[in-house]
């Protein structure tokens, strides 16, 4: 059976840095308030005069097509995972395929938010073992940005969020490594602790002038819950990838977690008793980008030179529905 193995990465960060001394001119935060509860310095915030998710997409995954040493038509597929599409409907990734003048190849949207990337690299690593594609389109692409309240009532998820895309060509190998195992789980128990409501398709009307003022148009998140679990199903979902290849935490090179909080990364690293530097973070730079957060960071170790050949290396998500998600490879 065929194997998979990343071949090219790339990401795109919109131009606009916005600092937390920027956002304390817009509500009741400061530099340190945000530092201390969530590790970030600054983020990008998209321009709302050229840049959407698809064509930042587009820019992310010209890159990994590139140093996949590739071309446009060698891609097969598309899976791209985004909860900040540009129309209500079609998703992004057929937009991003126009971007890229891929015609005719199929795009396949994943909706689960900071877990998404994970997930779309799963499926199309079973596209890969089962030999119906060769080069796969994975994406990882999120304008958070417009959505946010800046002011006091929004302040909490405001500060820790930002826009970008990161993306990977995953391709078929018939060497050793690549993609030893992916972990998939969910618990909808969990949905309304960090969720968006509305617009909503199980309402009398999908968008109201009362949905626009009020606040169920804008992220809530209940912080203290999501970091309670997060950091236990983090630990779970990372030792059971190790579990299933008969491997050790002291066997890791690399740890690469969503961007969710430094704290979180941080505790991680302590309760799994990983040496400096095994765990990747930038989500000082970048805050929070959701399903663009793994390959994101991921573009960012391959430019800074990290990667090894057999380097074993795990990302590792959680999210809103709950979800969480690992995936195990060998570089």
């Amino acid at each position: 059976m065929k194997k998979s193995k990343i071949t090219g990465v790339g990401h795109f960060l919109p131009e606009r840095i916005v600092t937390n001394h920027e956002l304390a001119k817009l509500m009741d935060t400061s530099d340190d308030w945000i530092r201390e509860r969530t590790g970030i310095s600054e983020r990008r915030f998209f321009d709302p005069e050229k840049d959407t998710v698809a064509n930042m997409a587009a820019r992310a995954s010209e890159i990994a097509i590139q140093n996949a040493g590739l071309e446009k038509k060698d891609i097969e597929f598309i899976v791209f995972a985004t909860i900040t599409p540009d129309y209500y409907f079609p998703g992004s990734g057929v937009l991003m395929q126009r971007e890229l003048g891929m015609e005719g190849i199929g795009a396949l949207d994943i909706r689960n938010a900071c877990s998404g990337f994970i997930y779309g690299l799963s499926i199309a690593d079973q596209y890969i073992k089962t030999g119906m594609y060769n080069n796969i389109l994975v994406i990882g692409a999120e304008i958070q940005s417009s959505g946010l309240e800046f002011n006091d009532r929004g302040r909490n998820t405001a500060v820790i969020f930002g826009d970008g895309a990161g993306a990977v060509v995953l391709s078929a190998s018939e060497s050793q490594g690549g993609i030893l195992s992916t972990h998939l789980h969910a618990d909808g128990r969990f949905a309304e602790e960090l969720y968006g409501k509305d617009p909503g398709s199980s309402r009398k009307e999908r968008l109201t002038y009362e949905m626009v003022d009020g606040e169920s148009t804008k992220p809530y998140m209940n912080g203290n819950l999501v970091f309670k679990h997060a950091i236990v199903r983090f630990e779970e979902v990372i030792k059971e990838s190790l579990d299933k290849n008969n491997l050790q935490l002291s066997d890791l090179k690399l740890l690469i977690p969503h961007q969710a909080n430094l704290r979180i990364s941080n505790f991680l690293e302590q309760r799994l008793k990983l040496e400096k530097g095994i765990v990747f973070n930038n989500i000082m730079k970048y805050g929070n980008t959701t399903g663009a957060s793994i390959p994101i960071a991921l573009s960012e170790v391959y430019q800074e030179n990290r990667l090894r050949e057999n380097d074993l290396i795990c990302l590792a998500a959680f999210g809103s529905g709950f979800t969480w998600a690992s995936a195990l490879i060998k570089w």
